[in-house]
């Protein structure tokens, strides 16, 4: 191989929301359980239901929280929750602040279904575990699984979505792991299971471009990255990116990046970059 895979990195743009991890409660209930909180929580919370049956009030609402719904609450919500039924098997966790929940575009405030429960219970279990033996880094792991917790209701969310198409994942995962081969779009096409007009449309839905435009868009920056770290030829990076030649390879990459690949070869730093042509 003669070509670097791409790097994948965290743009500095990509906002990482501030998240403290605080307290966690199983609470197994009966009718006898109810509790107040005349001035709200001191900190935002969850309740993740996973059997039985509790309410939830507040000065504008009354909530029901069944099994297979989370509820977050923000800070200062004047509320009183009790069971309902005889049975209300749930936990809550405490965290600051907010900013987790809102970037996930997750409900705040309203009970929401999810098919996510068994694996949301296991990550509750796993935080309280470490909790009560502190294996090390303890604290670490306990930021961690709450963190899980919220992608969890996250990603569900997300991939109910208009634009999200987790059909297309497979595809795309496949076009990351195959830069370096020809990967006709009609073999996508069938691996989407959709028809062709449909797989192009949700395509450019989720990409923002075409699938000849995405592959050509990977190619181009394996180039760069094979430019920075190897001493291949500029004619052996075109032929292992299969580019109909180097001539062709050398104007797209220029349209791409503003420079030829010679000249950004040149351009690099003398740690970076193999032999110049």
């Amino acid at each position: 191989m003669v070509y670097m895979n791409i790097p994948y990195a965290l743009d500095d743009s990509v906002p990482v929301p501030a998240f403290r991890f605080q307290s966690i409660w199983k609470v197994q209930a009966n009718d006898t359980y109810q509790a107040v909180q005349p001035r709200g929580f001191p900190s935002a919370g969850i309740f993740v239901t996973y059997e039985g049956r509790g309410t939830f009030t507040h000065p504008d609402r009354r909530d029901e929280l069944g099994a297979g719904t989370y509820m977050i609450v923000p800070a200062g919500l004047p509320c009183s929750y009790r069971c309902e039924g005889g049975d209300w098997k749930f936990f809550f966790i405490q965290f600051d602040s907010l900013d987790i929940a809102l970037q996930l575009e997750l409900t705040v405030g309203r009970p929401a279904a999810t098919a996510q429960m068994p694996e949301a219970v296991r990550l509750c279990k796993r935080l309280i575990d470490s909790l009560i033996v502190h294996p090390a880094g303890y604290g670490m792991a306990a930021q961690l699984y709450a963190q899980e917790l919220f992608l969890l209701f996250g990603e569900e969310r997300a991939s109910a979505g208009r634009n999200r198409h987790p059909e297309l994942d497979d595809v795309l995962f496949r076009m990351h792991r195959n830069i370096g081969r020809p990967l006709p779009v009609d073999e996508l096409v069938r691996q989407s299971g959709l028809s062709r007009t449909v797989f192009f449309a949700r395509f450019r839905s989720r990409t923002g471009m075409s699938p000849s435009r995405y592959m050509l868009e990977l190619k181009l920056a394996s180039a760069k990255a094979t430019l920075e770290t190897t001493d291949s030829s500029v004619k052996e990076i075109a032929a292992a990116l299969h580019f109909y030649d180097e001539f062709h390879f050398s104007k797209l990459f220029k349209q791409r990046y503003g420079v030829s690949p010679r000249a950004y070869r040149q351009s690099l730093p003398p740690h970076l970059g193999g032999v110049i042509e």
